[in-house]
């Protein structure tokens, strides 16, 4: 019996000493190749091995709202240590530009992650960024999924592994804490289970080639296997039955929340001011009684709904703080050096708000894009929900149709109110900076006396 006791708290000490040991290097390493010689951009004080990250913990659920303050007090091209992570935070116009254009080539890797590289076919996917999951489903799998319910169960679950804190990829040479967190193992589990579903999608999309009519509208796995097939495009590299996988994945885990979370924020900032939900039903009402539909011919003079959009996106961008990039080279930005290797998160959250580039920034005014050239491209680096550069997100066009499309719906069909006249706009954190509690308001049906359009 004691010999049976002993030998997991035998184990148990091996495993301490092996982190101990592991610990005392990372340490010793990092004092030996401490930034002394660098002239690194300005930062909160470090302590040994953490960094910075007592910080971040300070900062909450909210860490956008976190870095904002520090970047306030250290300025908007900030250094931090997280954990083994040398990172810079850009919180201005003026150095997102330096990043997303002038050193574009230089700042266009992304950061490896555990979460990516199991989930994502060792990082093969592309960054996407469409809607909701019915939408999505339709154009990624056509019509006909049957396992689409499934799919999304465990993708919801891939995201909050991927989006939770892991503080493996804080310290990635200590894989020692992937089994300790257990971390790992779950993120294998659910690859496994969705490689499996998406493996048995492609396998059905590959058999309905040789049965189906050839007037068959093709969805996004039906263009990406002929893409395949065919060698459709001059890609440079091979697109792999893992390639289709990865980019499948992009589409829901980026389009799982964005643009769902623009409209709650939209309805959110127009049922706290409304005179501009009047504003915007009237629009909205006139140009579909007249056209009598809701499609892309009636959004396209829909001026002021388009108008509302951009503010929510300035004040609520779905993605607060852009995915992360990562330098493939030393530079230097403003008289700072940036080293190889260094994590570079762009919080584009702060960006559109500094008082220096918006009049009233916290106020929602969709006025202020009247008469503005100010647009999603990345052109205007005081605008960039979207990104810029060779890592803006390449699903634009699709997820802010698939924002005008329901919102003009919801202005037209229905008039609105508050269940008990209070309205929270308190944030909550996740793939996207989303409310922390969900929008509950109260339909009340609107038919236009002389045609009732269907949505």
């Amino acid at each position: 019996m004691e010999v049976e006791l002993m030998i997991p708290i035998f184990s148990i000490v091996v495993t301490f000493l092996v982190f101990l040991f592991k610990v005392l290097k990372i340490v010793k390493k990092t004092s030996k190749t401490s930034h002394t010689t660098l002239n690194l951009p300005p930062g909160p004080w470090k302590l040994p091995l953490i960094g910075n990250l007592h910080q971040l913990v300070a900062a909450g659920s909210l860490p956008h709202r976190g870095l904002r303050d520090l970047a306030n007090k250290y300025g908007p091209l900030m250094h931090l240590q997280l954990g083994q992570l040398s990172t810079i935070v850009v919180s201005s116009p003026k150095f997102a530009k330096q990043v997303m254009k002038t050193h574009d080539v230089i700042f266009a890797s992304r950061p490896s992650s555990l979460a990516t590289n199991i989930m994502f076919y060792d990082a093969t996917d592309i960054g996407f960024s469409p809607y909701a999951y019915s939408v999505t489903s339709r154009a990624a799998f056509g019509e006909k999924c049957k396992d689409q319910d499934l799919f999304l169960s465990i993708l919801k679950e891939g995201i909050r592994l991927a989006t939770g804190f892991n503080i493996s990829d804080l310290f990635p040479s200590i894989k020692l804490l992937e089994r300790i967190t257990g971390i790992k193992s779950q993120l294998e589990r659910v690859h496994q289970e969705s490689d499996r579903i998406l493996e048995n999608i492609i396998n059905d999309h590959n058999k309905e080639k040789t049965t189906s009519e050839t007037d068959k509208i093709e969805d996004l796995v039906d263009v990406l296997l002929k893409v395949q097939e065919l060698g459709i495009g001059n890609l440079d590299f091979p697109l792999t039955t893992n390639n289709i996988k990865a980019v499948i994945l992009d589409i829901f885990t980026a389009g799982s929340e964005t643009c769902a979370t623009t409209i709650d924020w939209a309805m959110s900032e127009l049922m706290k001011n409304q005179n501009l939900m009047k504003k915007a039903q009237e629009e909205v009402r006139e140009v579909i009684t007249r056209i009598g539909s809701v499609d892309e011919t009636a959004i396209h003079e829909m001026k002021y709904l388009k108008l509302i959009i951009k503010e929510t996106l300035r004040l609520h961008p779905s993605i607060a703080m852009l995915l992360p990039r990562e330098s493939g080279e030393k530079c230097v930005i403003d008289g700072f050096d940036i080293p190889v290797k260094t994590k570079v998160i762009v919080n584009a959250w702060a960006i559109g708000r500094d008082p220096e580039y918006w009049t009233e920034p916290d106020s929602f005014i969709p006025e202020r894009f009247l008469d503005c050239t100010t647009d999603y491209k990345g052109s205007n680096f005081e605008y960039i929900p979207f990104g810029a550069g060779k890592r803006i997100c390449p699903g634009i066009s699709f997820g802010i149709a698939s924002v005008e499309l329901p919102l003009a719906n919801l202005l037209y069909h229905f008039d609105w109110k508050l269940p008990n006249g209070d309205l929270d706009m308190t944030e909550g954190f996740g793939v996207s900076v989303r409310r922390r509690d969900d929008l509950c308001l109260i339909p009340i049906p609107y038919n236009h006396p002389s045609q009732l359009v269907q949505p």
